[in-house]
This record gives structure tokens, C-alpha cells and sequence, in this order.
């Protein structure tokens, strides 16, 4: 196919203010990915969109089940299941308490 570019997987972004850190997400225009390396900002950094994750979770919020939609509250930089005011990235692996403060999440690069 004469139009393929690349497999999306990893993107290339330019680092924004405060730059990025390796394994840290990050929420760049819509585009969502945890940043590969440590970069300057203003820098090119390369973003994974897809594949599961160790991220920050909301404090107090249980999730009972697998598998439910989870979004990224880009004010407080933690992983929740309200939508309203965030932007969504992919699915829970695992049931999570209230007490946890990391969650598996898999990303879906296509949100």
C-alpha cells in the first residue's frame, strides 16, 4: 500500500512546557501516549499510544470490574472513569481499590 506511513504505535510530538519524563503520560493537543524518553521542552519526543501501562490512578474511586472506560484528567494527571471534562484513552486491566494509586490501563491509540 502506497500511502502506509508508520504503524502508529509510537509517535514523534514535540515536548511541551516542562518537558517529559520516561514512562510518565502525557496529554499533547488530543493526542495521548506515555512519553519513551526524558526530553527538553520543545524537543522531539516519542509517544507510545498503545499497549498496557502502569499509570496514576484517581485517589477514593474503586473500579469493580475490568474492562471499563477509563480517561485521563489531564488537571489532576491521574487515570479515572468520569468522563465529563476528560479525554479517553483505553480500558482497566484489573478490578482497583479506592486505596490504589496505580492502575493497569491499556491504551487504545484510536480515541
Amino acid at each position: 500500500m502506497k500511502n502506509f506511513v508508520q504503524p502508529g504505535d509510537i509517535v514523534t510530538a514535540i515536548a511541551p512546557a516542562g518537558g517529559t519524563v520516561s514512562g510518565t503520560p502525557y496529554l499533547i493537543g488530543a493526542l495521548f501516549g506515555v512519553a519513551t524518553t526524558t526530553q527538553a521542552a520543545g524537543e522531539e519526543v516519542e509517544l507510545a499510544t498503545v499497549g498496557v501501562f502502569e499509570l496514576p490512578k484517581v485517589a477514593a474511586q474503586a473500579w469493580a470490574t475490568a474492562f471499563a472506560a477509563i480517561y485521563w484528567d489531564n488537571a489532576a494527571k491521574n487515570c479515572t472513569t468520569a468522563a465529563a471534562g476528560n479525554t479517553k484513552i483505553g480500558v482497566n486491566m484489573l478490578p482497583q481499590g479506592a486505596a490504589d494509586s496505580k492502575a493497569r490501563i491499556r491504551l487504545n491509540g484510536a480515541f
